[in-house]
């Protein structure tokens, strides 16, 4: 069973914008940031966008403007509404959940989704 499950990647043309979304297993109690990973061949994992319990978010400079991220507490389910996309935003993009623990925290991730940007 896997605990995150994203959808929306795909190919797009420079310009034009994809949705993506993961939902998080209800397996997966006391959940506080959920959040987008991106890694492009080659480089390395970088955060894109993250958003915690109370809806306060944090933006890569590099997609600040242009990206959008929000949540759904109730469905488990995070969603990164990407507009203007370029062709430097070609990457894996993964899903990140951090839950609470009685000590600390922990972090889960989804398999990946492609997004692929075409000039």
């Amino acid at each position: 069973q896997e605990l995150l499950v994203e959808s929306g990647g795909g190919l797009v043309q420079a310009g034009g914008s994809l949705r993506l979304s993961c939902a998080a297993s209800r397996s997966i109690y006391y959940i506080n940031a959920m959040g987008w990973y991106r890694q492009a061949p080659g480089k390395q994992r970088e955060l894109v966008a993250n958003i915690n319990s109370g809806g306060s978010t944090n933006y890569a400079d590099s997609v600040k403007g242009r990206f959008t991220i929000s949540r759904d507490n109730a469905k488990n389910t995070v969603y990164l509404q990407m507009n203007s996309l370029k062709t430097e935003d070609t990457a894996v993009y993964y899903c990140n959940v951090v839950a609470r623990r009685t000590v600390g925290e922990y972090a889960y991730w989804g398999q990946g989704t492609q997004v692929t940007v075409s000039s």
